[in-house]
């Protein structure tokens, strides 16, 4: 660890000043190519408050940007304009080698925001989204936490896509069946097999027994299910499990529910994104 003398080692020697996006530049060999369709997601739902300082480094006269060049775009976007001001935080006693070095560590001791910091920061900014699903989940008993222990969920960013993908309905099925099935066991509540139970309501809503569901699938321990989802190398692990517990409900029933509507649902998610896909590229070329 590098010895510090003096108060003044601790910061590096910088200071502010606005600059209008036209005079920075940040075509530098070790930055990433700037991704499109990243500005556009950031232009679609921009917020002020989100906007950070862009990094700078002068050298010969000149702004060279070495973090922010994702936040210029952003902002010459909205504004339409790279007359625009932005604040900037300049540093003057940086070489090319040091932006660099600079560049390629700032996430290294940088500690990522989780799922359930993000969600329990949604619900402490009073997010509406974020209440229903911790309203639903708690109507079971349950609670939401970063670490897995009985009769908690963990897969925080499972809840929040079946919530946004199926609605309020599904998601509060799918919980209210898992519990009943398996009893809260731990990995009852994981990520595979939430999105799984999900994609069953959703695929076969009214023909699916759910009091049938909880006899058979009770009686079917949770790693049983995994090896046989696992097993199945079918594409997504998701779809794998759905196909699997939903083979654990058929076995032996006289009118099985139809596997195909799975496989028709899953070629049609596919070929949405393939039309996505080429789509982006359309507007790309």
């Amino acid at each position: 660890m590098k010895e510090y003398k003096d108060l003044n080692d601790f910061f590096a020697n910088i200071h502010f000043e606005q600059i209008a996006i036209k005079y920075l530049e940040s075509n530098q060999d070790y930055q990433r190519n700037v991704s499109e369709a990243h500005v556009k997601r950031a232009v679609e739902n921009f917020d002020p408050y989100q906007v950070n300082p862009v990094k700078v480094s002068r050298r010969n006269g000149r702004n060279y940007v070495f973090n922010g060049q994702h936040t210029i775009e952003i902002i010459a976007e909205v504004t339409g304009s790279r007359d625009t001001l932005v604040w900037c935080m300049i540093y003057d006693d940086l070489e090319y080698k040091h932006e660099a070095d600079i560049f390629a560590n700032q996430q290294k001791y940088v500690r990522q925001l989780t799922a359930y910091d993000i969600f329990n920061a949604k619900i402490e900014s009073g997010d509406e989204e974020a209440h229903v699903i911790k309203s639903i989940v708690e109507n079971y008993n349950l609670t939401l936490s970063s670490n897995k222990y009985p009769h908690t969920i963990c897969a925080i960013s499972t809840l929040v896509y079946i919530y946004e993908k199926y609605g309020c309905k599904i998601l509060d099925a799918t919980i209210r069946l898992c519990v009943a099935t398996w009893q809260g066991e731990n990995n009852s509540l994981s990520s595979y097999i939430l999105k799984a139970v999900a994609i069953i309501i959703q695929v076969y809503q009214q023909e699916l027994n759910e009091e049938l569901f909880k006899e058979k699938l009770g009686l079917i321990p949770i790693n049983q299910i995994t090896r046989s989802a696992k097993a199945m190398q079918n594409g997504t692990k998701g779809f794998g499990y759905a196909i699997t517990i939903l083979n654990f409900y058929n076995h032996r029933l006289s009118k099985p529910l139809e596997v195909s509507k799975l496989y028709t649902q899953k070629q049609t998610r596919a070929k949405t994104n393939e039309l996505n896909l080429f789509k982006n590229y359309t507007n790309e070329t």
